[in-house]
C-alpha cells in the first residue's frame, strides 16, 4: 500500500519537475539570441525587462508566469 502511494505521488510530481527546468533553458535561448537581434533599443530593452522577469517568476516557483514571460520575449526576438 505504501509503495502504490509512493509511486502514484512520485509519478504526479514528475511533470511538474519537468515543467520547471524548461525556464532555464528558455532563459539561456534568449541569452544566445540577443547578441544578434537587429531590434530597437526600446525593444531590445522590452525582451531585457521580459527575461528578467521571467527569471524572478522562476525563482519565486511561478513556471507558468516565467513562461508566458520568457515566451514574450522569445517571440520579440523571432526565435
Amino acid at each position: 500500500m505504501i509503495t502504490r502511494i509512493t509511486i502514484a505521488l512520485m509519478l504526479a510530481l514528475a511533470p511538474m519537475t519537468a515543467f520547471a527546468n524548461q525556464c532555464p533553458s528558455i532563459m539561456a535561448a534568449i541569452d544566445a539570441a540577443m547578441p544578434n537581434a537587429s531590434l530597437s533599443e526600446a525593444d531590445m530593452a522590452k525582451v531585457k525587462e521580459l527575461r528578467a522577469q521571467g527569471e524572478q517568476l522562476h525563482q519565486a516557483g511561478d513556471h507558468a508566469g516565467s513562461e508566458a514571460a520568457l515566451g514574450e520575449a522569445k517571440k520579440m526576438l523571432g526565435i
